[in-house]
């Protein structure tokens, strides 16, 4: 099966079919490119995909990823972002092994198709002039044995004619026999172009032409082999990646095998678990006989706390964050004395290893300035130890300052951990820490009342150091004068002060207010000129005038 011998007629056709050879070529091309464009964008949006739900650092939602399930997710967002890359090596490898080496080939193949084919013209040419010179040569030929023929008859008339004379007869035969050898000479000279011709036209169409046209079928099947091996490299550099993909999908189906309820159920343990006992039964106060009870026997926080222990989650709530603490909307203390023991203990913690580790990092930047000073003072050619003084007594001076800090945090650790004595009843009252491992009775008509943000409650103490908060009530009356209004408030809830220094209010009351609160949740206000007192904060909702909020 041969070209040359086949479709040796076919010029034409043949040039029409390579050209659409290189046609189909260049559009493979073009597919490959299209396709490495789309896994790059596709690698891209990926990417993108796996960033948007990164967690952000140093940011609460860092946080959560504490957790089994979370974790599962993060480690699907990573293994995402490798499966992506895998993409952006199938376009690069279908960029470099498919379509710029194809593109380069397209360049060589056009160059050989056009160099056989002006092969083939020229030959194509060669034929015609040949077949020109033949065709000129038989109309001479044939022209001349006419002229010949004529010559011939018009000697024969001559001669037959008695009138003609004899030199015109003479002249007429000379010219016949003129004509009769130009025919022969033309009939030599076509038959030596004629076999010329049949010769050329012989190798032609056995020789050139079968050999520039098998040229141009090897040429056509180089074409057709190297698509197929294309092909075949497309699929290949996508069963490449097939195996880290799978390892990517391995990777996301392990994260889900590891998520455990258990153990995110521990961790929100972890997470909130205030460190608080709960409250104790209320005993009960029998109304019919006369007695004077105190107020460490009837305090307003357990009664207000008890029954509402449920923990609301929700960066927006404004509900309690745990039983009888009271929520701190100003700046965290340093100390974290405004969380719960056994979250305060976890901060602490967390931030005496910070410190440890700041300390650690600062002796090992002075041990290594200490060491270049030793070199330096056995070899003073590499420089001058005197210059490393400056610096070696400035990290001295930051480990100093990092132990201060570490120790002063050690030891609230250690308060809170009961390796320190407690701290005094007044300083837990500013800090925001309560002890309830042993509450007293208590019996308010406010004890099944919450406050609207959920966050009324007030100190207990000991019962070693169990305090009268009428006391504190009846010192702050005596030591002050009749204090002007500064604003006025309105009762959201009914309070029935019973506690000496209390006031009694009925929702709705509008009264005037004397004292702000000053963080300990308590209002000071009155209804009249003989009757003040104190009330909850969250019990009443306070319109200071401009005039006192300015001074």
């Amino acid at each position: 099966m041969s070209w040359g011998t086949e479709l040796w007629d076919q010029f034409d056709n043949l040039e029409k079919h390579t050209q659409w050879g290189i046609d189909i070529l260049e559009k493979y091309i073009k597919f490959v490119k299209e396709r490495t464009e789309i896994e790059l964008s596709y690698a891209k949006q990926l990417r993108n995909l796996s960033k948007k739900y990164q967690p952000k650092k140093n940011s609460k939602e860092e946080e959560e990823y504490r957790y089994t399930a979370c974790k599962a997710f993060l480690s699907t967002l990573n293994e995402m972002n490798d499966y992506a890359g895998q993409h952006e090596v199938i376009s690069e490898n279908m960029t470099s092994q498919i379509t710029v080496e194809l593109a380069r080939y397209v360049q060589e193949l056009k160059q050989e198709r056009k160099s056989h084919f002006h092969d083939g013209r020229k030959a194509q040419q060669h034929i015609e002039t040949c077949w020109k010179q033949l065709e000129s040569s038989k109309r001479r030929f044939e022209r001349d044995c006419k002229e010949a023929d004529r010559a011939q008859q018009y000697f024969e008339k001559m001669d037959a004619d008695i009138n003609v004379t004899k030199a015109d007869v003479e002249k007429a035969r000379q010219q016949a026999q003129m004509r009769h050898q130009m025919a022969e000479d033309s009939k030599a000279d076509y038959s030596s172009i004629l076999q010329k011709f049949n010769h050329e036209q012989h190798e032609y169409y056995h020789t050139h032409i079968p050999n520039i046209f098998q040229k141009i079928q090897e040429m056509e099947e180089r074409r057709i082999v190297r698509i197929g091996e294309s092909v075949k490299t497309y699929a290949e550099l996508d069963r490449q990646v097939i195996p880290i993909i799978g390892k990517c999908l391995d990777g996301i189906v392990k994260a889900a095998e590891s998520i455990d309820p258990k153990t995110d159920s521990q961790l929100a343990i972890e997470a909130y678990k205030s460190g608080f006992e709960p409250p104790g039964d209320i005993e009960f106060e029998d109304y019919t006989q006369p007695m004077k009870r105190t107020v460490s026997d009837n305090s307003l926080s357990n009664s207000r706390g008890e029954g509402k222990s449920e923990l609301k989650f929700g960066g927006k709530s404004k509900g309690k964050l745990w039983p009888f603490i009271k929520k701190n909307k100003g700046a965290t203390p340093e100390d974290f004395s405004n969380l719960p023991p056994e979250q305060r203990r976890k901060k602490l913690q967390q931030k005496v290893d910070e410190l440890n580790k700041e300390i650690q990092k600062e002796m090992d930047q002075r041990d290594a300035i200490t060491k270049m000073k030793d070199v330096y003072l056995k070899n003073p050619q590499m420089g001058d130890p005197a210059s490393l003084d400056h610096k070696l007594a400035e990290v001295s001076q930051n480990i100093e300052k990092l132990r201060l800090e570490a120790q002063k945090f050690e030891a609230w650790l250690a308060e809170v951990e009961g390796r320190l004595p407690a701290r005094s009843e007044q300083a837990r009252r500013q800090s925001g820490m309560y002890d309830v491992q042993n509450p007293p009775a208590v019996n308010n008509c406010a004890q099944d009342r919450e406050s609207p943000d959920g966050s009324y409650t007030e100190e207990q103490s000991q019962e070693s150091e169990v305090k009268v908060l009428a006391t504190d009530f009846d010192d702050e009356f005596d030591d002050e004068e009749s204090l002007p209004a500064i604003g006025t408030c309105k009762a959201l809830y009914t309070f029935e002060g019973q506690n000496e220094g209390t006031i009694s209010v009925v929702e709705g009351e509008t009264l005037y207010v004397i004292e702000e609160d000053k963080g300990d949740g308590w209002t000071r206000i009155r209804r009249s000129e003989d009757e003040e007192g104190y009330v909850p904060t969250s019990y009443v909702e306070v319109y200071l005038d401009k005039n006192a909020k300015d001074s």
